[in-house]
């Protein structure tokens, strides 16, 4: 196993519990940190540009990093839809002498602690419970009832694997949520 330059930090959470929010007061807090941009094969959304808010690539060009493994993980999301972290982009972010934030999946974010298991601070966010998430995903407004039931079913199946993160944090108050998000990155990686 090749061993990491530096420290990394993965973030992840069920949709809904607060995870976006936290990673923009963490990095504002936090300037050592780099924010870890994906690799993907979707198709850009309007306004979205290569390199900083993706990596865009073809199905074809990220099957052919795989096979040169130049990822740190990847999985397919969807069917033909590639998502992962590549390598280039945490030797990119530690090359600025900075730790790199990664805003992942449950799957990719145990995929990289198993790669690098003393180097890694992987964390888990959650809603106080299953109805507060509700209550937030609704709040929203952008949810079909089915694509509500299809978010709370996968929290559900999300929340089984929490027990393997190094950290649980609970969000039920978003300013103490911060503080000790901002806490435990900042002295894993002093």
């Amino acid at each position: 196993m090749r061993e990491a330059k530096g420290k990394i930090i993965v973030i992840t959470a069920p949709s809904g519990s607060g995870k976006t929010t936290l990673v923009r007061r963490l990095m504002a807090a936090v300037p050592k940190l780099g924010f870890s941009i994906s690799a993907c094969t979707r198709t850009p959304r309007t306004g979205e540009q290569h390199g900083v808010d993706y990596y865009f690539f073809s199905a074809d060009e990220f099957k052919q990093m795989i096979d040169e493994d130049a990822f740190v993980e990847w999985e397919m999301v969807y069917t033909a839809k590639y998502y992962g972290t590549t390598k280039a982009e945490l030797e990119r972010i530690w090359g600025e002498g900075q730790t790199p934030l990664v805003d992942i999946d449950v799957q990719g974010a145990l995929a990289i602690k198993n790669k690098y298991p003393g180097n890694s601070l992987t964390i888990f966010i959650e809603a106080p419970s299953l109805e507060a998430l509700r209550e937030r995903l609704i709040a929203r407004g952008t949810e079909t009832p089915q694509t509500l039931e299809e978010r709370i079913s996968k929290a559900e199946y999300e929340l089984m694997f929490a027990p393997q993160f190094d950290r649980i944090l609970i969000n039920e108050d978003l300013e103490k949520a911060t503080k000790e998000l901002v806490d435990m990155v900042t002295e894993f990686i002093k």
